[in-house]
């Protein structure tokens, strides 16, 4: 027999397969599903936190503050510092009141902040509209300017006027324009009177005013009142007599209503063109030459009193009242 020589089988190697990791991943994912029913469950959920991330090193900025001022120092230039600073030249140097060719020099304090920008003017107070009174009937200077805060003599220099000035009504009246507004007072009372008898006095002189009348009628006026009645309006007196100059009904003055109006019974105790009895009765401006007569005759020839020399005694008090008060 034919001996075969068998030529060594070859020994079986083991070569190490080196897969690709996707692929190893994936038989051991295939593994390990086979048995993931009796696997062992999964680990529990982390509850800590997770580490806070590392700081990353970068520095906190801080807020620049730009300096105020510069210490100029040797070569130093104002467009230099200006553009180290980040500044306006122009603006450096209007801070430091500086001209474009101005040599600054070692040691020099600029100002590197402008200058604060001078407040602007306070806007002018509006000019006052000028203020000027239209005279109504009654009105008197004083009385005017009474009501509007200022002194008699203001407003009499004011409009050329002096105290022995008649105004009208329909006059416009010039109220001084440095004159304080309005304020308001008490009526003023005049010395000797009280506020009801000042009151009356002043009544009595603006009708006469009124009526054109010269400051001695008018003081006239005043004395027989305050010799008949007080300066008040009584509503009673001897026999019928009644108001302010004690006028009668029984003589043809007016009925005791009208006598007790009193600034009717102080037109017709004036009389004249605009007497509200007419020719009735006679009244100041009825004498003739009354204007030359005694102050007590004056009043006499109107009152026909039992005692005519009484009205003498109140010339002199009521020149102060028309004074005060007119």
């Amino acid at each position: 027999m034919r001996r075969l020589t068998l030529s060594p089988l070859p020994s079986r190697r083991r070569t190490a397969v080196i897969w690709p990791a996707a692929v190893a991943g994936t038989i051991a994912l295939t593994l390990t599903a086979e048995h993931a029913a009796h696997a062992a469950p999964p680990e529990p959920a982390l509850t800590s936190l997770p580490p806070a991330p590392r700081s990353l090193g970068m520095p906190v900025l801080a807020a620049v503050t730009v300096p105020t001022t510069y210490t100029v120092k040797a070569g130093d230039t104002v467009w230099g510092i200006a553009r180290a600073h980040g500044l306006d030249t122009a603006a450096v140097l209007a801070a430091n009141g500086l001209a474009s060719d101005a040599v600054i020099r070692p040691g020099h304090v600029l100002a590197l902040t402008p200058a604060a920008a001078p407040a602007p003017p306070a806007p002018a107070a509006p000019e006052a509209a000028p203020r000027t009174h239209e005279v109504r009937p009654g009105d008197t200077v004083s009385a005017i300017a009474r009501a509007n805060g200022v002194s008699l003599d203001a407003v009499l220099s004011a409009n050329g006027l002096t105290r022995a000035s008649i105004i009208y009504p329909g006059d416009v009246l010039r109220i001084p324009a440095d004159s304080p507004a309005p304020a308001a007072v008490a009526p003023a009372t005049a010395p000797g009177l009280d506020a009801e008898q000042s009151d009356n006095a002043r009544l009595i002189i603006r009708v006469g005013r009124e009526l054109g009348v010269s400051d001695r009628g008018i003081l006239i006026a005043l004395g027989t009142a305050m010799q008949e009645s007080w300066l008040r309006n009584l509503d009673w007196g001897d026999r019928d007599s009644l108001g302010l100059f004690q006028q009668r009904p029984s003589t043809g003055w007016g009925t005791p209503e009208q006598i007790l109006d009193r600034e009717r019974s102080t037109r017709v105790f004036y009389g004249g063109a605009a007497d509200p009895n007419g020719t009735a009765t006679r009244g100041l401006l009825d004498i003739p030459g009354w204007d030359q007569l005694p102050y007590a005759d004056a009043a006499q020839a109107v009152q026909i009193s039992a005692y005519p020399d009484r009205y003498a005694q109140w010339e002199q008090p009521a020149t102060t009242w028309l004074a005060v008060l007119g």
